[in-house]
């Protein structure tokens, strides 16, 4: 009680002092107060609003809350008992943020630092002034903290990226883009592309990925072209879809149909953000590289190669030229996993009967992915019917002698430049392949009907 009455007593006293004593002098001790504390304390403390003085939006303070958001996700340990859960705009997760007047502590090369989120109602308003304020030990050398902050918005940006869910956008009039949530659940995993081609194109995207530097150094955008060419369902769409969920990417389809000229394409294009997409068959010229932003990935479609003007499909436009055309036997089994599930191709009759599927590939048999994903979805509740059918199907294509143009693409390929067309041992080959489709088909048979027990 005797410490509780001199508290009071103390408290009393300031009060008698700041009604008798005089602003200036109030406001100086206050001042020597604060600069006593501030050579005491072990600590220096910075200040990020959510607006500068001019009223504009900081930055630094958007990514100082979404690196605080990346560490409550990644360090579930070191959750703190008072936090906020939203739902953030094109995401379908939910999202941990700090609190209001809470901290949260962060380490960055070996030094201990803490962030805290402040809230403050202005008087006489319901408007919210926030900030955080960092405290860093003072002992710490200067340059630690841009180096600290370049780390916190690099952080924020590999955060945002990967939790957010990409998005699709289409251009419905000349010059407004519209955005649906892209979900499209394509990866290279699932994709029925052969090994060899696989790793191509993932190689080349991540030089891409990694040349920004390189990019600048040569003076040449920071932008690639790919070129899917191949018949209608060979798997043109999957690619592109798995490119962008491969990079995090949104996808920009670009209907030409619905723009007038080239000042309105030009509008659309510098709306778009970095790490895109651009997928469509585009008719443009080099300015249109220059006016359309950094790091874009601009995929060319067409079925028919060669109704594209030669002068586009040089390097510097289409860098990149990616045939697809009908399964090869690596595409094949791919699918084949994909659409029974592992467990149902290891039997011995769904083994067996792969076996013959791939055999009628390499004799010939020519289907695009979307025919045989098509065939075996039709028949997906019974693994040895949906093998059956298949066979079935690369039967007929090999009697009906469509895959005699196809087959030679059925692997697909990867051209670093145009190649040049095929030889004339080409067509000698082609005149012999009935033959062999004919013999292939007796042995076929016959394979079938021992057994069968026939």
């Amino acid at each position: 009680m005797e410490i509780l009455s001199q508290v009071w007593s103390f408290l009393g006293l300031l009060t008698v002092l700041q009604n008798i004593l005089p602003t200036q002098l109030l406001s100086l001790l206050h001042s020597l107060w604060q600069s006593l504390h501030d050579s005491l304390t072990p600590y220096s403390h910075f200040d990020v609003p959510e607006f500068t003085s001019s009223l504009l939006s900081n930055p630094l303070y958007r990514h100082v809350s979404i690196h605080l958001t990346s560490l409550l996700h990644h360090h579930p340990h070191h959750l703190h008992p008072h936090l906020s859960l939203s739902l953030p705009p094109n995401s379908s997760s939910l999202s941990l943020s700090l609190s209001p007047n809470h901290s949260f502590p962060d380490l960055f090369l070996g030094h201990s630092l803490l962030w805290t989120h402040h809230v403050d109602t202005l008087p006489d308003s319901l408007e919210e002034r926030r900030s955080f304020s960092l405290r860093l030990p003072k002992r710490l050398p200067l340059p630690l903290l841009p180096a600290y902050l370049s780390h916190v918005s690099a952080s924020a940006a590999h955060f945002e990226r990967n939790s957010r869910d990409r998005l699709l956008f289409t251009n419905n009039t000349a010059s407004a883009w519209a955005s649906v949530p892209f979900r499209h659940p394509s990866t290279f995993d699932t994709l029925a592309l052969e090994p060899s081609l696989k790793g191509e194109i993932l190689s080349d995207l991540a030089r891409f990925v990694e040349g920004s530097e390189m990019y600048r150094r040569i003076g040449r955008p920071w932008k690639r072209g790919y070129l899917l060419y191949g018949p209608p369902g060979s798997g043109k769409s999957s690619l592109i879809a798995a490119i962008a969920n491969h990079l995090k990417y949104d996808v920009y389809d670009l209907e030409l149909t619905k723009v007038l000229d080239n000042s309105e394409l030009r509008s659309l294009l510098l709306q778009t953000t970095n790490r895109v997409t651009l997928s469509g068959l585009l008719n443009f010229t080099d300015g249109l590289w220059s006016c359309c932003g950094e790091e874009r990935i601009v995929v060319f479609t067409t079925n028919y190669k060669d109704g594209i003007d030669p002068a586009l499909l040089r390097p510097g436009r289409m860098d990149v030229h990616v045939r697809l055309g009908t399964c090869g036997t690596h595409a094949l089994r791919v699918m084949a996993r994909n659409y029974l599930g592992e467990e149902a191709i290891e039997a011995e009759h769904v083994r067996r009967a792969l076996e013959v599927a791939e055999g009628c590939v390499s004799a010939g048999g020519a289907l695009t992915p979307a025919e045989v994903g098509e065939v075996l979805m039709r028949n997906g509740g019974d693994a040895g019917e949906a093998m059956k059918a298949l066979i079935k199907a690369l039967q007929a294509s090999i009697l009906g002698g469509e895959g005699g143009s196809l087959s030679s693409s059925s692997d697909g390929s990867w051209d670093g430049l145009p190649r040049e067309r095929e030889g004339e041992g080409k067509g000698r080959e082609k005149r012999r392949s009935w033959e062999r489709r004919v013999k292939f088909l007796v042995r076929l048979r016959s394979l079938a009907k021992c057994d069968s027990g026939r």
